[in-house]
């Protein structure tokens, strides 16, 4: 098993500790999610989204990237997706966060179709902290194709441009600036 961090066990900055109700403190962790939908009302879907994943009790929305239009990749036989990004502070671990992800995805009515086909709400877990997971459970973290989708990208800069790849070692913002001109067309949603 694979998993390894760059964060000291031992060395919690005092802003990544929530204050509960019951007087306890929890550490925060720091995500970014990628919403998108094609299926239906796509915008109203990624805001149910959104709601459902901070209304959870668990995670607190921390920024939100705007709603972007984007062309399918891989399977291109299908409707256009709405994407955007969240930044959320969660008390979940990564294992648990992917869960309450598939969870609200489910509840939202996603059944399983065909890879990269289309889907009526679609939540991946793109970067946790600093953590780097190879692929445990079906989990990879960062995200496998983070660094190649625009769709990711895009929304990504709005939020953290300067937010380091825990593997790769560029920005967001050199990473978007370096991918193929010829790779998915994205369109701000208005």
């Amino acid at each position: 098993m694979k998993l390894e961090t760059r964060v000291s066990s031992f060395q919690f900055p005092v802003s990544n500790f929530k204050f509960q109700k019951r007087g306890c403190f929890i550490q925060e962790h720091i995500a970014y999610i990628s919403i998108g939908s094609n299926i239906g009302d796509k915008l109203l879907n990624c805001q149910n989204g959104i709601a459902a994943l901070t209304t959870s009790g668990k995670s607190v929305l921390h920024a939100q990237s705007q709603f972007y239009k984007t062309e399918p990749v891989d399977y291109k036989d299908q409707d256009w997706f709405i994407n955007a990004v969240v930044k959320i502070g969660t008390s979940s671990d990564p294992f648990q966060l992917l869960n309450e992800l598939k969870s609200i995805e489910g509840e939202a009515g996603r059944t399983k179709t065909i890879r990269f086909g289309p889907r009526i709400l679609d939540l991946d877990i793109l970067l946790y902290d600093d953590v780097v997971i190879d692929n445990i459970s079906g989990l990879s973290v960062p995200h496998a194709r983070m660094h190649q989708r625009r769709f990711v990208l895009r929304p990504m800069c709005d939020i953290a441009p300067e937010l380091v790849h825990p593997v790769l070692k560029k920005d967001m913002q050199y990473l978007l600036n370096h991918l193929d001109d010829n790779e998915q067309k994205i369109i701000q949603f208005k």
